[in-house]
């Protein structure tokens, strides 16, 4: 499955790591060289949660921790399985 929020769209970004090496001129060095570049991905903040839909059915989505806590959706009430004490 994608990491794509369902609600926000939000998904993985792209960008470069940049190395630089030397002191900068403002601070009274002769000016930086970059030494390496690389790629790298931010990755939003998705959390797994079961919520309630408009037709009042539970379903699992992936949502960034923006739309959580900002309250967008109703959450499912969880499952908890009740498990018999052993017999002595």
């Amino acid at each position: 499955m994608a990491r794509v929020c369902e609600y926000s769209g939000k998904r993985p970004r792209m960008g470069k790591r940049v190395v630089r090496r030397g002191k900068a001129k403002k601070t009274g060095g002769i000016g930086q060289n970059i030494t390496g570049i690389s790629k790298r991905r931010w990755k939003p903040n998705l959390q797994t949660i079961r919520i309630v839909d408009e037709n009042g059915t539970v379903r699992k989505v992936k949502v960034c921790v923006r739309y959580i806590k900002a309250g967008k959706f109703k959450k499912a009430a969880s499952v908890r399985r009740h498990r018999p004490a052993p017999a002595e």
